[in-house]
């Protein structure tokens, strides 16, 4: 099979011509296999589409067009409506989103505990250091006041964490430097809960270069230089 071992970028599926040379075509969304209900996913055009595959089909059919450069994956699940974010709401963002990565990574050392393979030895070392001290802070709905003590009192506890999640979205290159296809993944899965992320996003980009540098990414989290 010449399309075994070629690779097509999203939106795309290797076909073969008459001469048996393999070539990447746009993925027909019609021809996508049936979705879930909970892989609907929401296009930057406001439309819900019943998954990645329809949606990467679609942009592929639209490409050259103004309309196929501006159409992206917006977020998981169907298209709904999304607050607009406020001056105090973007404030407070980053102590959620702290205490979240903090949270994951202790998640990530307690599954570890039973079967490693979530986090590398030297992750490992790093999280026991927070997850021993963390015992205080249950997971859960903090108040502001309380988030906000928490990293004043605990700081060390927060800097790990924001860096791990830096080097997670890393990726394609590992350049340290973040585009937004590169963030794409956590902001798509965070938007209907944290509606948020996007001003967030765009604000931590303090050049307006589209690219999130390490230094910039730490700044929007309060972590000191």
């Amino acid at each position: 099979d010449p399309c075994r071992n070629f690779h097509c970028k999203r939106g795309k599926v290797c076909h073969v011509d008459k001469q048996g040379k393999p070539s990447c075509i746009c993925q027909d969304p019609a021809a996508c296999p049936p979705a879930k209900d909970y892989e609907r996913v929401c296009g930057t055009d406001n439309k819900t589409y019943d998954g990645t595959c329809q949606l990467f089909g679609t942009k592929c059919q639209l490409e050259g067009t103004k309309t196929g450069r501006q159409l992206h994956l917006d977020y998981m699940g169907s298209c709904k409506y999304i607050p607009h974010c406020t001056d105090y709401e973007v404030d407070q963002f980053p102590l959620r989103m702290r205490d979240w990565l903090k949270n994951i990574l202790m998640q990530y050392y307690e599954r570890d505990l039973d079967n490693s393979g979530f986090l590398t030895e030297k992750q490992r070392s790093k999280v026991k250091k927070i997850y021993q001290n963390d015992k205080r802070l249950t997971a859960g709905n903090h108040t502001v006041e309380l988030l906000l003590h928490d990293f004043e009192k605990n700081y060390h506890m927060y800097v790990y964490p924001v860096h791990w999640q830096f080097h997670q979205l890393d990726q394609h290159p590992v350049d340290r430097l973040l585009t937004h296809s590169e963030l794409a993944p956590l902001r798509a899965s965070l938007v209907p809960m944290e509606h948020c992320i996007t001003r967030f996003f765009q604000e931590c980009d303090g050049d307006q270069d589209k690219f999130i540098a390490l230094k910039e990414w730490c700044h929007c989290f309060g972590i000191k230089e």
